[in-house]
């Protein structure tokens, strides 16, 4: 019995061997398990899901927010006319096999459409709700305000390092970076990508967003690559960050989804409007009432004159 429990035991140590030998580190992405060197390159599952993750590039949107959730608790430029804010936040998305979003994402018995980002384009509905198609998101905006700062940055540099940073970290083309603009203390980069420009090797810029959100964040979806901007060899620290999505085709929200705090603001406007005009209608009439008293009396004096 000896001699077969030896053998046993040599064998479970050559696979624990073998094993650690294939076993790899997903750089690009931390949210995952049973990382595996398979044909030389690294796979891992992603958590939250099954789907397999290709570690040299970056992990789809929609696998990472499913991710996510498994593991919680829970002097500016003018904006284009379409373009909207993510207020939802994070919830637990249905993907494709693809890693892509599907374009009715639901919580219960509340739906919605998304955009290829993952985020709401139309008000909330019931279950019956239809999204014909999952509409591309072709335009990212990403506004950042640095700290306070004794001087500015300089905008060249600043270009530069931006530039360089988004097409080496986060592998994208550098002709999808359409602008990077410095106006005291924001910076905005403006991602653009049409679905007939980008082939199946080009990263999305929905997904190049999101990690850079994340890195700024200080919440990295990176393993062990915390990001740290560097201008000028000064290191930039940044106290908010906003990201905007344009869309293919213009998002369908109606007055019913404004939030109660715009709602105030806009009823508080209203009341300001309806309350200056009132204060003008009124002044000028009791102007005209001086104006008649005044030219009454200038008659009265007139007349005792000519007496």
């Amino acid at each position: 019995m000896k001699p077969l429990w030896g053998a046993a035991l040599l064998l479970l140590l050559c696979a624990a061997a073998c094993a650690q030998e294939n076993s790899c580190i997903c750089q690009k992405n931390k949210r995952v398990t049973n990382c595996q060197l398979v044909n030389g390159a690294c796979r891992c599952d992603s958590v939250g899901s099954s789907a397999s993750v290709d570690c040299s590039t970056l992990t789809s949107k929609c696998l990472l927010m499913k991710a996510e959730m498994k593991g919680s608790k829970s002097g500016r430029r003018e904006k284009p006319k379409d373009a909207f804010e993510d207020t939802d936040g994070l919830y637990d998305p249905e993907c494709e096999n693809t890693g892509n979003f599907k374009a009715k994402q639901c919580n219960g018995t509340t739906c919605w459409c998304v955009n290829t980002a993952g985020v709401r384009r139309t008000d909330k509905h019931g279950a019956d709700l239809k999204c014909s198609q999952l509409v591309r998101t072709v335009w990212i905006i990403i506004e950042m305000k640095h700290a306070e700062r004794n001087t500015p940055l300089h905008s060249d540099a600043l270009e530069r390092s931006f530039k360089e940073l988004i097409t080496r970290r986060y592998m994208l083309d550098g002709r999808y970076i359409s602008s990077v603009l410095y106006e005291e203390p924001y910076i905005t980069i403006d991602l653009k990508q049409n679905s007939s420009e980008r082939s199946s090797s080009n990263v999305d810029i929905a997904d190049v967003a999101y990690y850079f959100e994340k890195d700024v964040k200080g919440d990295s979806i990176f393993h062990d690559n915390v990001l740290n901007v560097t201008i000028d060899n000064e290191r930039l620290h940044f106290e908010k960050t906003v990201v905007y999505y344009v869309d293919e085709i213009a998002p369908e929200f109606s007055m019913k989804s404004l939030t109660p705090g715009l709602i105030a603001v806009i009823v508080v406007v209203i009341i300001a409007i309806v309350a200056g005009i009132v204060v003008l209608v009124l002044t000028r009439r009791r102007k005209g009432k001086y104006v008649k008293a005044e030219v009454k009396e200038m008659n009265e004096m007139h007349r005792g004159l000519n007496a």
